[in-house]
C-alpha cells in the first residue's frame, strides 16, 4: 500500500536522496535547509509517497495566491509505471484547488523526454504545453 501525505521535517534528507536516485536535475534549492524551510512554511503542498516506511515519490504543489505551480515530481525507479506520478499530481491538484487555485502550471524540463511524455499524457485532464 502506498500512502501520499505531506512531507515531515525529518524526511527531508530522504527526499533529497529520492531526487538523486530518480535522476532529477539538481537545482539551487535542493538543499536540506531549503526543504526543511518548505516543510515549516508551506508543508501541506510538499507531498511524499510512502511505501513500507520508504519515500518512493514526491511532488511540490506551490501556491502564490494567484496560480498553482507543480514542481519536483519524482518517483523512485523501482516504483515507476504503476500510476504513482499521476496519483501525486492529482493530490497536488487537490491541495492547490483547496487553496483557491483556478489555474495551474507545471515546471517540466523540456529536454527530458520521459517527463514531457508524462505531462503530454495528462492532456485529457487539461494539462497542455505552453510553448
Amino acid at each position: 500500500m502506498i500512502v501520499i501525505r505531506p512531507c515531515r521535517f525529518e524526511e527531508c534528507p530522504a527526499v533529497l536522496a529520492l531526487w538523486e536516485r530518480a535522476g532529477a536535475i539538481p537545482s539551487p534549492t535542493d538543499t536540506l535547509e531549503e526543504l526543511r524551510r518548505l516543510v515549516q512554511t508551506h508543508g501541506d503542498g510538499f507531498l511524499v509517497a510512502i511505501q513500507q516506511g520508504a519515500i518512493i515519490g514526491s511532488v511540490i504543489g506551490g501556491w502564490d495566491g494567484w496560480r498553482g505551480n507543480i514542481y519536483r515530481l519524482a518517483v523512485a525507479p523501482e516504483a515507476r509505471r504503476l500510476g504513482l506520478a499521476r496519483r501525486l499530481v492529482h493530490e497536488a491538484e487537490l491541495v492547490l484547488t483547496m487553496k483557491g487555485a483556478r489555474r495551474m502550471s507545471a515546471l517540466v524540463e523540456r529536454h527530458e523526454a520521459h517527463a514531457v511524455g508524462f505531462w503530454d499524457a495528462l492532456a485529457e485532464r487539461g494539462w497542455q504545453r505552453d510553448e
